[in-house]
This record gives C-alpha cells, structure tokens and sequence, in this order.
C-alpha cells in the first residue's frame, strides 16, 4: 500500500517505462528507416514507416510557421505537472485511475521530449486498409496516451457500491 503523502506516485515508474519504450522505438525506427519508407508487417493491414509530425494529433497545426511547436510543448507540461499532483492526491484504493494517468503522463513526456529536441513529433506506426485508408501514422507514446484516455473514461463511468460516483 503507498503512502498516502506520496498518494500513487509509486506508480511513475509505468510512465517512466512508457518513457522508455518510446524514445527507444523512435531511435530504431528513425535510424533504420528513411523518411517515409514503409516495411510492410501485414499486407493490407499494418505498416512500419518513419513521419515527422510538427503539428499535434492527426497533424493539426502541422502547416504553420512553427510557434505551434512551443504552444503543444507548454500544453504538455501543464497537463505533466497536473497529472503529477493528481497522481499524488490519489487514495490507496484508485489504482486503475493512477494508472491511466500514468499511461497519459508517460506518452505525454515522450512526445514533450521529442517536440521541444527534436523540433517534430516522431511518428512510425501505420494502420491501414489495403491502399485505400490511412489511419495517421503514431508511436508509443500516442498509444499509451489513448490507452489512459480509454481508462480514464471507464473510471468516470464506475461507481462505488454505494451508487455513488468514485469521483465528485
């Protein structure tokens, strides 16, 4: 059981993991593939290839002049710094609630890492069907941040047997 001073802290090093296994991915996939390239996995199906994103999710502000870069970065460590207190203020009996916020704060310093280094967004993930649809290119990070996103909705919609919500 954690420390209640330190509430579910215990449970950064999943970000620190995600963390990880992100910027290692991106290091091999940028050094092992030339910008755009696509290794085919599963015909029709998944793909690795290598894209810079400048821009946010789905290359939104992708096209602009490049203060986009600094804005998604002071984003990213707002809702860091956020995810962190929430973390610590979590009670010993909220552990998938800690966890999802640890998936998203994992993903979130992974492409803050990249963002504010790198200039762009490595992304080398492609999910498509057949040549037809293209879902946009993404990397750990971004599946770890939809993961937490996914839990975080499950956890809004639980309740305690009392018929209360959990969180008010």
């Amino acid at each position: 059981m954690p420390n209640a001073r330190f509430g579910r802290l215990s449970l950064l090093w999943i970000s620190l993991l995600v963390l990880i296994l992100d910027q290692a991915t991106k290091l091999y996939f940028e050094t092992n593939l030339s910008l755009y390239q696509q290794i085919v996995v599963i015909p029709d199906l998944f793909s690795w290839t290598l894209a810079y994103n400048t821009g946010a999710a789905f290359s939104f502000l992708a096209d602009s002049s490049g203060w986009q870069r600094w804005l998604f970065a002071l984003i990213a460590v707002v809702v860091s710094a956020t995810l962190v207190v929430w973390l610590k203020r979590l009670k010993a009996d909220e552990t998938w609630l800690a966890i999802a916020l640890a998936l998203v704060l994992g993903g979130a310093l992974g492409n803050l890492y990249d963002r504010i280094v790198l200039g762009h967004v490595i992304d080398f993930i492609l999910v498509h069907w057949q040549n037809r649809w293209y879902f946009p290119a993404f990397n750990i990070a971004d599946s770890a941040i939809s993961v937490g996103a996914v839990l975080l909705a499950l956890d809004m919609f639980k309740s305690k047997k009392s018929g209360e919500p959990v969180h008010d």
